[in-house]
């Protein structure tokens, strides 16, 4: 199962790669600037066919890639001889004009950007199954006694309905935590629903500091019914069917199922759930200790529904919109590095992301597989056009400063920059692999 993991991973980084290389490739021969290889992979080419002037490569490591453009090492090559200046030849690189060298730059980026719009835009015109629970919550320092969240501070309880955040519409609990996980220390407007009345309370999320992501400390509440039973456990064995309401556990009443983690909590030697069956039937399921421990094979009924088959023009705005609205919480989330993180866990690389893609992959399905392809493909137009020198941001910036001066800068200044450039992304990639280390350390 880890080799398929490995396997879908590295097909989805792979596919992810391409598009962004792609676009580059298009917008180099677009501007006639002459390509001398299109590899997927990095390291010695292991395959490679040449079809025209283009050497197409499947590179030994695959992960990454690149486009090899004529006469892209020339300022190196002008600085390592001395030279004041560059005399490109035509076709090559630098013979294009700054503003075609910034298209180059930023195709990469930008086809990465409308390869998330094209696979959302797909999962929103084909539909999808969502399982989730409602907006009502409970507090999580009920369920962990002794800890105090800014849920408890605001004075929300358990049992409350959130109905807006921040004038958005709250129906559903993944909404609650899409909202908050966005604004970590800002304060906001909440409206809360409580016994039939309006409340409206001000929250402010704090930083987790393993993820980034902002919390209130609030749960789900799932009423205590049962879904589904697992065929072979220990709760089809103690007679439990699909249906049962779990009206309590050794004799404390169930309002909701955390209320039988609370239970679970306590280590009791031996677990025994009354329930309700068809309306009246009362009966008890006894488990032991090992069988609560491990597994007790049963889940809690969930929220269905498929989200509306959109027409075309409708899935292309929709696919459109979550793009952009991810391109710029990544955006926005990039202040969250300088403010005390733990950045081993936020922050992934290749390996971790490769290792997330095929999981997602062999457990969450098609569907979750083509979300987190987007997600990673955004990422990567996002982090592509930071002003880092190497990259294409700082390749842009640099063309842009050409561009405004009329003429290119010394090749001893542009080698400085690209120097600086390679040591940045060289650090960053060796703290992103220990970052992924740890991460499999404590898995």
């Amino acid at each position: 199962m880890i080799l398929v993991k490995i396997v879908l991973g590295l097909i989805g980084l792979g596919i992810v790669v391409f598009v962004h290389e792609l676009g580059h490739f298009l917008a180099a021969r677009l501007v006639k600037i002459d390509v001398e290889a299109f590899s997927i992979g990095w390291g010695k080419p292991i395959l490679k066919k040449k079809f025209g002037t283009v050497e197409y490569r499947l590179g030994m490591f695959p992960v990454g890639g690149y486009c090899k453009m004529k006469g892209e090492a020339d300022y190196l090559e002008a600085w390592e001889e001395r030279n004041k200046g560059v005399m490109p030849e035509k076709g090559s690189y630098l013979a294009a004009n700054p503003a075609a060298r910034i298209l180059v730059c930023f195709a990469g980026p930008f086809f990465n950007l409308l390869f998330a719009v094209f696979l959302l835009s797909l999962l929103w015109g084909i539909g999808f199954e969502v399982q989730t629970l409602g907006n009502k919550i409970i507090l999580a320092s009920e369920i962990t006694p002794g800890e105090v969240f800014p849920a408890d501070t605001a004075g929300l309880k358990t049992g409350d309905r959130i109905i807006e955040i921040e004038g958005h519409k709250i129906s559903y609990f993944h909404e609650i935590q899409e909202n908050i996980a966005v604004n970590p220390n800002k304060p906001l407007a909440v409206t809360v629903e409580r016994d039939g009345k309006i409340m409206r309370l001000e929250i402010i999320p704090a930083l987790e500091k393993t993820s980034g992501a902002g919390k209130i400390g609030v749960s789900f509440w799932a009423d205590p019914i049962i879904e589904s039973v697992k065929n072979g456990s220990p709760a089809e064995k103690a007679g439990l069917m699909p249906g049962d309401i779990v009206t309590a556990a050794n004799g404390q009443t169930l309002y909701n199922s955390s209320d039988l983690k609370k239970v679970l909590d306590q280590k009791p030697d031996t677990l025994v759930l009354e329930y309700e069956r068809n309306g009246g039937i009362q009966g008890q399921a006894t488990f032991n200790a090992k069988d609560f421990e491990e597994e007790i094979g049963f889940s809690w009924a969930l929220i269905n529904y498929h989200t509306p088959n959109l027409s075309f023009p409708e899935a292309i705005a929709k696919g459109a919109k979550e793009s952009i609205k991810t391109l710029t919480i990544s955006v926005k989330s990039l202040k969250l590095l300088f403010m005390g993180i733990d950045l081993t866990q936020a922050v992934s690389g290749p390996v971790r992301i490769t290792y997330m893609m095929g999981d997602m992959a062999a457990k969450g399905g098609p569907r979750s597989y083509v979300e987190l392809l987007a997600l990673i493909s955004i990422a990567l137009c996002m982090m592509n056009l930071l002003p880092l020198p190497v990259i294409d941001g700082g390749m842009i910036i640099l063309f842009l400063v050409e561009l405004i001066r009329g003429k290119p800068a010394h090749p001893k200044a542009i080698s400085i920059f690209q120097t600086c450039g390679i040591v940045i992304i060289f650090s960053l990639m060796f703290f992103a692999l220990f970052g992924d280390i740890m991460f499999f350390i404590r898995g």
